[in-house]
């Protein structure tokens, strides 16, 4: 894999992620990485990339790793910076998976970028703030209505939680801690240094989640498989149940023992699904 600092719009630089620089034969694939993360691709899935002829392209989002800050950044802007992306490496066309924030992220790529994207994966990604006959914060863990809850009233009050000392309990079952002893402990890898710039990364994700999007992920005419755990308390599982019914190309498989950190454990199953469709 390599890593290299591509410019963006504003003069901004983003730190992109290639396992497979100029491999014009395998198909390329963007990923969209979770609250808070780093943007590194998945390594439990590099085996399942490599059956399936996959190159994983990814990147920082804006205040994360050794990305540039965007203030005001929406899921809109994010796509574009995708497609920055994809320009500076010389990529066409691109599939998109994204897991959990990553997976709106996803959405928003297709929805913004149109036939440019081939296909979208979503795991236990989040559906809009204030979307119609969607109770958004109804089952989720009380940390993340806080966090989400002062995102909705700005980037200033969702920072001042954050300086207050909050600390974001994900209410871990015993099930999500034996997870994570497996291939999928490669998520503590990627979240624990994803705040050593700052707080912005995670802010400013939070804040484009209660926002204007900038995109309806209605639009999207790639297709779309949605991924969700009907234990998940962090996304619950109403987002994806809301998603699949206002995005006329997606399919919704509700895992019903999954939460949203061993959804994860189906993310091959989503890779094999892409590769179908292509």
């Amino acid at each position: 894999m390599v890593e290299l600092d591509v410019e963006v719009a504003e003069g901004r630089t983003l730190h992109v992620y290639d396992t497979a620089p100029a491999a014009s034969e395998l198909l390329p694939v963007l990923w969209h990485h979770g609250t808070p993360s780093l943007g590194a691709p998945p390594e439990p899935l590099f085996a399942a990339a490599k059956r399936l002829g996959l190159r994983w392209v990814s990147f920082d989002r804006p205040g994360y790793g050794r990305s540039d800050v965007a203030p005001g950044r929406t899921v809109a802007s994010v796509a574009a910076d995708a497609a920055a992306v994809a320009d500076a490496l010389g990529i066409g066309r691109f599939a998109v998976v994204g897991y959990s924030g990553g997976g709106t992220y996803a959405l928003g790529c297709a929805a913004v970028l149109g036939d440019r994207v081939r296909a979208v994966v979503s795991l236990a990604g989040i559906a809009p703030y204030g979307a119609d006959g969607l109770d958004w914060f109804a089952g989720m863990v009380p940390s993340g209505v806080a966090a989400l809850g002062t995102a909705r009233a700005g980037r200033e009050v969702r920072a001042a939680l954050e300086e207050s000392g909050f600390d974001y309990d994900c209410q871990f079952t015993a099930a999500d801690l034996a997870f994570f002893e497996g291939p999928w402990g490669w998520l503590g890898k990627v979240s624990e240094p994803a705040l050593a710039a700052g707080p912005y990364g995670q802010v400013d994700d939070d804040v484009s989640y209660t926002q204007a999007w900038g995109c309806d992920p209605g639009t999207v005419s790639a297709p779309v498989l949605l991924l969700h755990g009907a234990a998940d308390r962090i996304i619950p599982a109403s987002h994806g149940r809301w998603l699949a019914a206002h995005c006329p190309t997606a399919e919704l498989r509700l895992r019903a023992d999954a939460s949203h950190f061993t959804i994860a454990g189906h993310a091959e199953e989503g890779l094999d699904w892409l590769r179908r469709q292509i």
